[in-house]
Order: C-alpha cells, then structure tokens, then sequence
C-alpha cells in the first residue's frame, strides 16, 4: 500500500502554538537539478528478460542482460504478448513504429519496464554507457541525445579508474559482516571503511589480503602511516599528466608544488586537498631545498599523504635526489611518478623528432644555470660541439649569452639551429628559431618570467631560417 502524501500547510498554518511559515513547491530551493532519468541499479540475476530483435543493437542488450545474471529470452524474429508474461524488462528493436508502440502495450500490460532501441520516446528505461569496476559499476546517461560523447566520457573515466579498484570492492563485500562483530559501533566502523578507502586507493596495484584487514582494523587515525609522491607535471598541458599522476593527486591531502606547475595542473587534483607553493624562480626569493626537505618529511611523519609536484620530469633537473634521500634517511615510503619533460613537450610542439638516424644519434640535457644561479663551470664543451647530437638546454635566461659564446669557441658550428621555447605546450607557448650564434638576441623577445628552454641542434634545421619575431601559439606547428 502506498504511503498517504504529506500535506504541505498553508503559509501561516499553526503548529504547537506557533505560527509555522511553509513554502509553496515553487517557492522551495531545489536540492538537486532536474535529472531527465532517475538512474537506478537494476537487480535482474535469475530474472527473466526478453530481447526482441536481430539487430547489433539488440545483440548488445541481450550480452549486457547476461552479464548482469537475468534469464534471457531472445527472440530474432517475431513475439507474441505471452513471451513477455513474468518479464522483469523487455527490450526490442523494431523498426516498424506500429510493432513498437503494441510491444510497448504488451510489455506494460505484463509488468515489464520496456526499452525501445533507438526510439527513446517509446522507453521506460534506457541503457547507459558503462565503466565496469564489478562491484563497482558506473552508468553515464545523456538521455540519448549524444551517444558518442557518453563513450567518450566513458574512456576518460576509464583511463583514470584503475582496474585494481575491483579487488578492493570485492573484499569490502566479504569485509561487511565480519567487521560488524568486529566493531559494533557505527562511528568505529565509519573509521575503518575511510581507512579502507585511503588504503584502496594508495594500493591500487594489487589486491587486498587478510593482512590488510588486521591492519586496518587495528590502525587509528594517529597511527596512518604518511608517505611522499614525487610527481612529475609535465610542461604545463595537463593532458599531458600520466594516469598514475592523475591518480596521485586524487590522493593526495598535502600538495608541495612548483612555481612552474600550471593552475589547470591542480585543478586535477583533490578539492580537500591542502596545497602549499614552495616554487623556485629565477634568481629571486625562493624556499630553500632544505626547507622544502624537511617540509615533506615533516608532514609525511604526521601521517600526510604527500604529493609533491614537480615541473617536466621530477628526475630531470629536479633535485630529486635530496628529497628522496631526505624521505629515506627519516624511513618515509617514497615513490616516483615521472612525467613529460620540457624537451618532449617542446619537440612534440614543433612537430619534430629529437632524434634522426643521420643527423642526430644522441639527446644531451644541459642546466643553464648552477647551484649559485651562473653557468655550470663543468660543462663538457666537447660534447656541445658534437653536430650529431641534439642539446636541450633548461633555465638558461640569464646564462643563455654566455653558453653560446663558450660552445662556439670550443667548436660548435655558429650555423647550429636553435629555437628557444616558452611555456610549452600551455595556450600561451611562443617561440623564437634562429642558429646557436643569435639565439640569445632573438630569445630576448619571450615573455619575461616564462619557463624557458633552448633546443640546439640539425634536427631543427627546418626552423633555422625562422624570422627573429616571436611566433605565439599556436602558429609553432605551421612554420
């Protein structure tokens, strides 16, 4: 029997001797947006569902109703109402508007929520697209007006929901009734099930064990266990963030970034998470390397879930190696996530390759600039003047000048091609092409304060008769 309606009273009805004022239904804030359809999980293992029809379509619906447990009944060709009798859903594809509209009768008569392929007017229900996690399963709608851009929301979800996810799911099943004998009240349960999810998703690479269980059973939170990410953001595109990347500043509750590291980066990551600029530019005031050291172990030994960000590659010119020598010596878990460096985001702008079979058999990375902001005194000058290797110079606005000057004299060819390159691969990349000996004139040209790189080498040789004018995004690709 349903439920009588609660009556709304009036405005100025009384209540216990109070004046009680209501809102009318138009009056009342909205709780949520309108929804097209009411998205609803449909239980149908050992249900019956018939599927009527030839079609790929048809096809599809029938192998997507077995996955979920039902009972199918399928029938290529022709159907009569009592096919549908004890149906828990029933789907056709039937061309014929007039067939279509007396299975719609037939299907509601016996109870069955129907589904109308291609003729969404006609449906009940719909079938959405699906991201399968089992037990963990997603359904995108777009109330069939753009199937195609379901799908393809479809494949970013996928690309950045792990599959390992369904093993974790799956424990949590068999978990549940267990960890209520376990722990009878409800707020220490609460406690386990956030641990759990926080262990589910640092842990995504293999599946739970009994271990993990105990553990999280026995844990408090002033127990949690906090580790450091070294996460490499790329140049700057945030399409260009590796999955793992993504995944990593999901989880994250404390984010160290860079000043290189784009606004559309961390807007990847966790909403709750706490994000702390510990950037170093150029030449000007800046947090130490062993401030920012001390910094992470601190906050991982706190418990923190540690990410901290890097521009480009967090092993090229990073100074990876002290963070991760600080997070060992202190016994703080430490992994690497690495990333796009400024050379392959610069390359991959300019269209070209950074190494050809006979003009450059070698890539070299070269900083522009030392511990005490000059041109690194080690620099072997030998190896800049090789014409078959391709150079990327990092950082070197201030030094640029001066490389050039030292290369040539040791030998490098004044005809080299050079392109310098600012904020690659972000909306307002610009460049500048010309040869190692007027590069540092034309580089004069870029955006003050932008992240720089200079590529040097044959591989640019298209690029060497480029006009000295800044050339913005993104014009880079049609010179």
């Amino acid at each position: 029997m349903r439920p009588p309606r609660r009556r709304r009273r009036p405005p100025g009805a009384e209540q216990g001797g109070m004046s009680v004022q209501t809102l009318s239904p138009a009056e009342t804030p909205a709780r949520i947006a309108p929804l097209p359809n009411l998205p609803l999980f449909h239980k149908l293992a050992g249900r019956k569902a018939v599927v009527v029809g030839a079609s790929d379509g048809a096809a599809w619906k029938a192998e997507l109703l077995e996955a979920a447990g039902a009972e199918v009944v399928r029938l290529v060709s022709g159907w009569q109402p009592a096919d549908l009798e004890g149906a828990a859903l029933a789907v056709a594809a039937l061309a014929d508007r007039g067939e279509a509209l007396r299975f719609v009768a037939a299907a509601r008569a016996a109870g069955a929520p129907v589904n109308i392929i291609d003729q969404t007017d006609l449906c009940d229900v719909q079938f959405g697209t699906i991201v399968n996690r089992a037990p963990v399963v997603l359904a995108i709608s777009t109330d069939g007006a753009a199937p195609m851009l379901g799908q393809s929301i479809r494949a970013r979800i996928e690309g950045v929901l792990p599959l390992g996810l369904s093993a974790w799911a799956s424990a949590a099943q068999g978990w549940r009734a267990r960890l209520k004998q376990h722990l009878p009240d409800f707020g220490a349960r609460r406690g386990f099930w956030k641990r759990f999810t926080e262990a589910a998703w640092a842990n995504v690479d293999r599946a739970p064990a009994e271990a993990d269980f105990a553990a999280l059973l026995a844990a408090t939170p002033a127990e949690r266990q906090g580790s450091v990410t070294l996460v490499g953001a790329g140049p700057g595109d945030p399409e260009l963030l590796t999955l793992k990347a993504v995944r990593a500043l999901q989880n994250a509750t404390v984010i160290l970034y860079d000043a290189l590291v784009g606004p559309d980066v961390l807007e990847l990551a966790r909403r709750e998470a706490k994000r702390v600029a510990v950037g170093k530019t150029g030449h000007g005031p800046s947090c130490s390397q062993a401030e920012i050291n001390a910094m992470i172990v601190e906050l991982a030994l706190a418990g923190e879930t540690v990410v901290r960000l890097k521009g480009g590659d967090p092993l090229i010119f990073g100074r990876a190696t002290e963070e991760i020598d600080a997070c060992k010596a202190a016994g703080v878990p430490v992994s690497i996530v690495p990333g796009i460096s400024a050379a392959q985001g610069m390359a991959a702008s300019l269209g070209l390759s950074l190494t050809e079979r006979r003009r450059s058999r070698r890539i070299q990375f070269v900083t522009g600039h030392g511990a005490d902001g000059r041109l690194p005194s080690d620099i072997d000058w030998g190896a800049m003047a090789d014409r078959k290797a391709t150079t990327i110079l990092y950082m070197p606005r201030k030094t640029l000048g001066e490389f050039a000057r030292k290369a040539l004299a040791k030998g490098l060819d004044p005809a080299t091609p050079a392109v310098a390159m600012a904020n690659a691969t972000r909306p307002d990349e610009a460049r500048v092409a010309g040869t190692i000996a007027d590069i540092d004139a034309r580089a004069q040209a870029l955006p003050a304060g932008a992240p720089v790189a200079i590529l040097i080498g044959w591989v640019a040789r298209d690029l060497a008769g480029a006009s000295a004018d800044l050339i913005p995004f993104p014009k880079a690709l049609a010179s």
